[in-house]
């Protein structure tokens, strides 16, 4: 958000945005429009859903967490996608859901002591997911609730616009819904790349 206000503060910028590996600031003139495509599978990537912002909504962050990410996840969760009015907010937002997308103890979740993938990080011996294998329709459901009940309640606060929860193929989406999309067509798909 800091680079981003300089940027703004230097030039007259219609539109722009700062992307740090899937957490993203962003701003809009009036009349703007902004489209970013929603990944959950990073080493395949593919779009699941979209989400179409203008200068009129408060959405100035998106942010996705999940256990596939590049960070640490206690959860399950594929992808966690949250719209905020900042991207700090969208960022610890996507990483609190993501990590409630869970199904404690469950034999298909590997997980292993943080320090054992990283010895200098901040989370130590609590464990973080590093596989995810078969999971029953009833579980996925299960895990996805978990998740909801937590955005539900940063909905609540209005911490959060909206979020999209992804697992195992599955989406929920929460929250003021404008702009989010899970059904996209060809041309939306190509738009995308210019985003």
């Amino acid at each position: 958000e800091e680079i981003l206000l300089a940027m703004t503060r230097a030039a007259t910028l219609e539109r722009a945005y700062i992307n740090d590996g899937g957490d993203i600031a962003l701003h809009l003139s009036p009349g703007q429009k902004f489209v970013v495509g929603m990944v959950d599978l990073p080493d395949r990537p593919s779009l699941f859903g979209s989400a179409l912002l203008d200068a009129r909504q408060p959405v100035r962050g998106i942010a996705t967490s999940g256990w596939r990410g590049r960070s640490f996840s206690l959860g399950i969760a594929d992808a966690v996608t949250v719209l905020a009015d900042r991207a700090a907010m969208a960022d610890a937002a996507a990483t609190i859901i993501a990590n409630a997308v869970d199904l404690p103890g469950h034999p298909e979740v590997l997980r292993v002591a943080a320090r054992e993938l990283a010895p200098d990080n901040d989370l130590g011996e609590r464990l973080v997911t590093q596989a995810v294998g078969d999971l029953r329709e009833e579980e996925i459901d299960r895990a996805l609730d978990c998740g909801e009940a937590v955005a539900r309640r940063l909905l609540g606060q209005e911490l959060i616009r909206a979020a999209a929860l992804r697992l195992r193929g599955q989406t929920r989406i929460l929250g003021n819904p404008v702009g989010l999309n899970t059904r996209m067509n060809r041309a939306q798909n190509r738009s995308l790349t210019h985003a």
